[in-house]
């Protein structure tokens, strides 16, 4: 099959397109053929070696396709029932960057016959991330002003319409003014360049100088003192990338002079640690795309020869909203 590998890490250019053997599914695994595989930022993360992968590795973590064989015992699981010939995606599995992966059954599920494997590839992932910062780790009320940081990325759009759909009043930050109309198009209240402008400064404003109860943050080195900056006594960071860079070290008396303030860092794994949960979060996702209240960007498509390119763009802010890789 044709695939990516990463033999060493480093830049975008250790990603070599080869010729590898087609995995065979062990016991409780299926082989998916992939029609289409998200890019995220956990890639880029992997790739550099932020995040430590034995290596050699075929990067990639979210796709959807088509169920070509089960694993001994499979069609047995207690989590879910899979046949031949179904349609499924999933995400937190890796190996995604080819022509063939094979995924835990657990973690598969089912694409609704209304959805493109290409739409459920980019929302598994991204959305499912939206879910639980929007659900969860913050759990939005009716009239809550909250920030969210990279308002026209992958999980910004969609965070933004998740936000406002629990009522939230939504101010967003974007690098450009053709970005700040994508996350207002999205549902944002407000947008602030902040190339240009102090973010914390205008969340201030707009909030009257009373500060937000949340900040959903995905961007890190550069937002992260801004960040803590915008937020109400008693309010929380939710640091759930790091796309500028880390965060460097921290002294948490700044918490408690700021205001007794709360800082995480989740990630989805956590969120969706059981099946009934996964499913839950999937299916609201996908349920949402189906009938479509929650949009989905689908701009940027490489094929999968390109993934450094698409590494590339990602990386440079050239992208918006989800990008894919096509095998």
């Amino acid at each position: 099959m044709r695939a990516i590998q990463i033999t060493q890490t480093g830049g975008a250019e250790v990603l070599q397109f080869r010729e590898l053997p087609t995995p065979t599914p062990g016991p409780g695994e299926a082989l998916v053929q992939i029609e289409a595989c998200g890019v995220n930022f956990i890639d880029i993360y992997l790739r550099e070696g932020r995040y430590a992968s034995p290596l050699p590795f075929i990067p990639g973590q979210e796709a959807a396709g088509v169920v070509l064989a089960l694993g001994p015992g499979t069609d047995s699981t207690d989590a879910a029932s899979f046949k031949v010939g179904d349609r499924v995606a999933w995400c937190g599995a890796p190996g995604t960057y080819a022509q063939f992966a094979v995924a835990p059954v657990a973690r598969l599920i089912a694409v609704p016959d209304v959805i493109t494997t290409r739409q459920a590839a980019a929302a598994m992932l991204q959305g499912m991330t939206a879910h639980y910062l929007a659900h969860s780790t913050y759990a939005i009320q009716n009239g809550d002003a909250v920030l969210v940081h990279a308002g026209a990325g992958g999980v910004g759009l969609l965070l933004i319409q998740m936000a406002k759909r629990l009522g939230a009043r939504v101010f967003a930050t974007v690098s450009t003014e053709e970005k700040a109309a994508l996350a207002r198009a999205a549902g944002a209240d407000e947008t602030v360049l902040y190339t240009r402008e102090d973010f914390a400064a205008r969340v201030r404003e707009f909030t009257g100088g009373a500060g937000v109860p949340v900040v959903y943050d995905s961007v890190g080195k550069a937002t992260f003192d801004g960040s803590l900056a915008c937020l109400r006594p008693r309010g929380i960071l939710v640091l759930f990338g790091g796309s500028s860079g880390a965060v460097p070290p921290f002294d948490l008396i700044q918490l408690s002079t700021r205001g007794s303030l709360y800082v995480t860092r989740p990630t989805l794994n956590d969120y969706t640690a059981t099946r009934e949960e996964l499913a839950r979060r999937a299916g609201d996702v996908l349920g949402w795309v189906a009938d479509g209240s929650l949009k989905l960007r689908l701009e940027h498509s490489y094929p999968l020869a390109d993934a450094a390119q698409a590494h590339r763009d990602l990386e440079a802010r050239k992208t918006t909203g989800k990008v894919l890789l096509i095998p």
